[in-house]
């Protein structure tokens, strides 16, 4: 089957449910510094996946893919972050590290099925 737009993309729709589950945990918290960067981060992982998916090559798709990952991992530093904050406590911590882990290797499987 091939794949037509980004939305029935698994990867972009596993990052989509990355970044509620963000903004679901860290929506109302004070610090407002954190919030943005992890927010932004959350975000940049689907938005990366839409706008490398319409570019004119697998090798712009694998870059766009690339930055991705490295902002999925982002989100998981900040995950890390936020449990020694004690924004949140390890259960969640925990949780929303399997979220990212699943996406990033999602979007690793995408990035080897171009076969660059």
């Amino acid at each position: 089957m091939k794949i037509i737009r980004f939305e029935d993309l698994i990867a972009w729709q596993k990052a989509q449910d990355l970044a509620t589950h963000i903004y679901y945990n860290f929506g109302s918290i004070k610090d407002f510094s954190f919030k943005n960067q992890i927010c932004a981060a959350a975000v940049s992982v689907s938005n990366n996946i839409a706008e490398g998916f319409d570019s004119n090559s697998k090798k712009e798709f694998n870059r766009f893919l690339g930055i991705s990952r490295n902002s999925c991992n982002e989100v998981k530093s900040m995950i890390y972050l936020a449990f020694r904050l004690q924004y949140i406590d390890e259960r969640k911590k925990m949780m929303i590290i399997g979220y990212c882990e699943e996406v990033a290797r999602i979007i690793v499987g995408l990035m080897k099925s171009l076969e660059l």
